[in-house]
């Protein structure tokens, strides 16, 4: 780990993997010297990268094995193709045979990528199923979500899909994008240019006060270290069992009905018990966890 703040949204994916885990302590699975390129950007013309926008492997974290993924952003909006997916889905394979502590995805996504629409929705389905099968092998998987991306579409409900959700403000989460939906329904629907809104909508806070996020963290590659170590622990993981998945369909359930005709991320932190819910995003990571902390005491009490 370096000693200095690494900014998490600004950082590239092999940034982010070689400040996460333990120093020197990475073993990269298919790294760009094999040089698997999605075929189908080549038939395009389109520009390739060797390890086709995903950084793959195992790691120490804190001393305990994990396996991890990262996205990388910075090329074609970290986009799911069939060898990025494919990539992904073997790691999760392969985590349910090693069965390390757990796998960490850092999700920076867009989605599916244009240029391989059948094969990325594929692969998709493919990781889903992986990513299940091992947690069904006792392995937990945590999405960090935090990148220049987000995590939308496929690799949103894939995000969804996992044992813990640790987000900073920086980071986004939803199905469709802002720009999708406004491209769909226009403008008046979602106006992606209105920056505020966007992440009031689909930011890292919103997210956390729903109980989408399991953590919200500051935007520093060893807030999100820490917040991976604590998931680790068998005290902060829940149960899969059927009871479990029952309450937490419940608690959808009641959200839904809560948030039937909420619009802004405003009117979740006001009704999160927040007094001062329009000067949220001037909150740090720690002010608003515990605020947020606060409010579910008074409600509980």
């Amino acid at each position: 780990m370096h000693n200095k703040r690494v900014s998490f949204f600004e950082a590239t994916a092999r940034t982010r993997v070689s400040t996460l885990v333990d120093s020197g302590s990475f073993t990269e699975f298919c790294p760009p010297s094999k040089r698997f390129t999605s075929p189908h950007l080549a038939r395009l013309d389109a520009p390739v990268a060797f390890d086709d926008g995903v950084v793959v492997g195992s790691a120490r974290l804190d001393g305990q094995p994990v396996f991890i993924v990262a996205q990388e952003g910075k090329f074609n909006g970290g986009a799911v193709g069939e060898v990025h997916g494919a990539k992904i889905r073997g790691l999760l394979d392969r985590a349910a045979v090693e069965k390390p502590v757990a796998v960490l995805l850092l999700v920076d996504s867009g989605g599916v990528r244009l240029h391989e629409a059948n094969a990325g929705l594929i692969a998709i389905s493919e990781i889903m199923r992986a990513l299940m099968a091992t947690q069904a092998a006792g392995v937990p998987v945590f999405a960090l979500v935090g990148g220049s991306c987000g995590a939308f579409g496929g690799m949103g409900i894939v995000t969804r899909l996992c044992d813990e959700v640790i987000m900073s403000e920086e980071g986004r989460l939803g199905l469709s994008g802002p720009e999708v939906i406004e491209t769909v329904k226009g403008v008046g629907e979602f106006d992606s240019r209105d920056r505020s809104l966007v992440w009031r909508v689909t930011g890292g806070k919103v997210r956390r006060a729903l109980g989408e996020a399991t953590q919200l963290v500051d935007d520093d590659v060893a807030a999100f270290r820490e917040g991976a170590i604590a998931a680790m622990s068998p005290v902060q993981r829940s149960a899969n069992d059927l009871a479990t998945l029952k309450q937490q369909h419940a608690t959808l359930v009641q959200r839904r009905e809560k948030h039937a005709h909420t619009v802004d991320g405003i009117e979740v932190w006001r009704q999160a018990g927040f007094a001062h819910p329009e000067g949220v995003a001037m909150l740090s990571a720690s002010a608003f966890n515990e605020q947020l902390n606060t409010s579910v005491a008074e409600v509980k009490s």
